[in-house]
């Protein structure tokens, strides 16, 4: 059986070269996009080259980026002219493939083992792809091309920008000498874990034992292990497929620190009730609910607890959300916090139950649904808990319309109204 031929392209500073396009002044200047600093988001969530020669980095806030580089020119975000950049290529992608899966508005998987009789091998096909990104959008990309999704995307980082790089069975000389961060699902958390011992390139991971691993991360040992020796079978998703949603989140750095309970209980409302609703409108339950708490020295942590019944209400994910922080309180004040729903499961009907606790939450279902209808039709603020005016600046905030899009890099650690697909 032949070896599938998989593409990773990744637009270069993607929302910066948006930018620069769109603003030729700002051309050969050291540029970032970033948040709102009045929203307390004032961090980089992009940068040019010329940035990165300062040290720029992706999260950084933006005095510390003005410390390292005075001339830096920043740049508020538009989302939507980066989706139209997204689906202009996404029009090019698939004159080559129906087999295009996203990872993020800058990057797409590619699957062109069949379309290598019409347009040549892998890397013809990248090289082509990426010129006509080049001459049709004015923007560069760069792709990795390999017989497998975890090297092709290490393909597309290891040389930038606008190049194409082929990993093929020759891996062991190609990557095994980079640093371990540098795979796929190697964050930095994971990374001081693997130094600890003494684990410090792609090489090593790959050579460590399977065991040690899994006891050591858990079943991502066994995986990382997996993708480290060229092992990843993953396919890529038919464009129009649709992907498995496993949890669904929202988050959110609010715009002072929060040092009481009622500001607490405002904000998780606000969050539960964000899941709450995306969860009826996928006529998903869940049976878990997750917290992640950060305080105002950056300090974070996640803790997670079971539900009676599963739910789709605000109500009961708000209850177990607040349960939740009552029994891991943070010593300092909270910056950011985030309710995830998990263990999902899809259920179009919900059978009728004479339990009172689950008959308590088929009507509190019924309310909440009532409560769908009126914001849909009069405006998210159409209806509001009391509470929600104790602090109208705390409670302004309609996180179903109002979530932001992060780019890829950022999104692992700061995600904002996601759904996610793996967990």
């Amino acid at each position: 059986m032949e070896q599938p031929i998989i593409l990773h392209s990744d637009m270069n500073n993607f929302y910066a070269s948006v930018e620069c396009l769109d603003n030729p002044s700002l051309r050969g200047k050291p540029i970032a996009v970033t948040g709102d600093p009045d929203a307390r988001h004032g961090i980089i969530l992009a940068k040019n080259y010329e940035a990165k020669k300062y040290g720029i980095t992706t999260g950084e806030p933006l005095w510390m980026a003005r410390q390292k580089c005075p001339d830096i020119i920043f740049t508020p975000p538009r989302y939507d002219r980066y989706i139209q950049f997204s689906q202009a290529a996404g029009q090019i992608y698939e004159e080559y493939t129906d087999r295009v899966e996203s990872f993020g508005l800058d990057e797409c998987w590619l699957d062109v083992s069949e379309s290598t009789r019409l347009f040549g091998d892998g890397k013809q096909i990248a090289d082509e792809i990426r010129g006509r990104i080049k001459h049709e959008l004015g923007i560069t990309a760069s792709v990795g091309v390999s017989y497998n999704k975890i090297f092709a995307k290490l393909g597309s980082d290891l040389n930038k920008p606008d190049a194409t790089t082929v990993i093929g069975q020759d891996f062991k000389e190609k990557i095994w000498g980079l640093p371990a961060d540098m795979l796929l699902y190697v964050g930095k958390a994971t990374y001081a874990k693997l130094l600890k011992y003494g684990i410090h390139s792609i090489g090593d991971l790959a050579r460590s034992d399977p065991s040690f691993l899994q006891q050591l991360l858990g079943k991502n040992g066994i995986m990382l292990w997996a993708f480290a020796n060229g092992l990843d079978r993953s396919p890529v998703s038919h464009t129009y497929s649709h992907r498995i949603i496993k949890t669904i989140g929202n988050s959110t750095t609010t715009p002072r620190d929060l040092t009481s309970d009622t500001d607490i209980k405002i904000i998780l409302y606000i969050l539960s009730e964000s899941v709450a609703e995306r969860m009826r409108l996928e006529h998903f339950y869940c049976r878990s609910v997750q917290i992640s708490i950060r305080d105002n020295t950056l300090a974070s942590y996640e803790r997670q607890g079971r539900l009676r019944i599963p739910t789709c209400t605000a109500q009961a994910i708000f209850e177990k959300a607040y349960e939740l922080y009552q029994s891991n309180r943070p010593v300092n004040p909270v910056r950011s916090l985030g309710v995830r729903a998990c263990k999902l499961s899809y259920m179009e009907y919900r059978q009728l139950s004479f339990l009172e606790h689950a008959a308590k939450d088929q009507r509190q279902e019924e309310l909440e649904r009532s409560i769908d209808a009126i914001r849909h039709r009069y405006g998210h603020y159409a209806i509001q808990r009391g509470i929600m005016l104790m602090d109208k600046n705390l409670s302004h905030l309609d996180p179903i319309s109002e979530h932001t899009i992060y780019p890829e890099a950022f999104l692992k650690s700061q995600t904002n109204n996601t759904v996610s697909p793996n967990g």
